[in-house]
């Protein structure tokens, strides 16, 4: 699911975001969040270990005329790679795969003197659990959750890595012990109702760094064709509803 315009709105009105300045937007993925923060700086650079994620960044900028964002393929690792300096550096939904202390040391310097970092978390690939009366069934996130684990198994993965006890905790520790400053939260949304498609529930699934496609390999067409059909199966017509969950924003100076 998109982020919703309040969140760039809050991060704006947080930061004081007036069009000058550079963002970075680390582990950009497609862009969702590197395009609806572009506009409030004078230019932007998204970054994402995945070649083909960029290539659709780049195709979504030109889809939208966002005119002032470049994009590059580069592991977070890999940082400040003659980047330059930034007003304010942001990962979305990421940081939680990545060599942590690494990384927060690399884009410390990286920070103009009053610059930000903003951690924005969020589960925007699924929605709220419950048993409210929806327009559309939610989506069957348990037998997903299955047919991903018959096919790539019951460890998550993580690019070349895995997570066995799941995603690590601990990052306040490994701010503070990189120097910075806070944090300062905004929260916003939650509970909104979202028509979803089963071409959208499949992109979702794609999406996740534990189900990408090429952790599927040559099993890649089996595993579409299974959860189209499970998908299908469930939907009303082809559509599904999910309820929002809130969104927030980690920020630390």
């Amino acid at each position: 699911m998109a982020y919703p315009v309040a969140l760039g709105e809050a991060i704006r009105d947080e930061l004081g975001l007036d069009g000058r300045g550079r963002l970075l937007d680390v582990g950009c993925g497609p862009g969702p969040l590197t395009l609806l923060l572009a506009p409030y700086f004078a230019a932007a650079v998204g970054v994402d270990a995945d070649g083909e994620m960029v290539e659709v960044a780049a195709a979504r900028a030109d889809q939208y005329n966002v005119g002032n964002v470049t994009w590059e393929q580069m592991r977070a690792e890999e940082l400040p790679g003659e980047l330059g300096k930034f007003q304010v550096v942001t990962f979305a939904q990421s940081f939680h795969w990545m060599d942590q202390e690494l990384v927060a040391d690399r884009v410390r310097g990286m920070l103009e003197p009053e610059g930000a970092w903003v951690h924005v978390g969020a589960t925007t690939h699924r929605g709220i659990d419950g048993a409210e009366d929806l327009p559309h069934p939610r989506p069957p996130w348990d037998a997903i959750d299955e047919l991903v684990t018959r096919y790539l198994g019951p460890v998550r993965r993580a690019g070349r890595s895995v997570l066995p006890t799941g995603t690590r905790p601990g990052e306040e520790v490994v701010m503070r012990a990189a120097g910075y400053r806070g944090p300062t939260r905004v929260v916003v949304g939650g509970n909104e109702v979202e028509e979803r498609t089963v071409d959208d529930l499949v992109a979702s699934v794609f999406s996740l760094s534990s189900s990408t496609p090429h952790l599927l390999g040559a099993e890649l067409p089996a595993f579409e064709t299974d959860l189209r059909a499970l998908l299908t199966k469930a939907a009303d017509h082809g559509l599904f509803s999910e309820q929002r969950r809130e969104i927030e924003a980690v920020i630390w100076r």
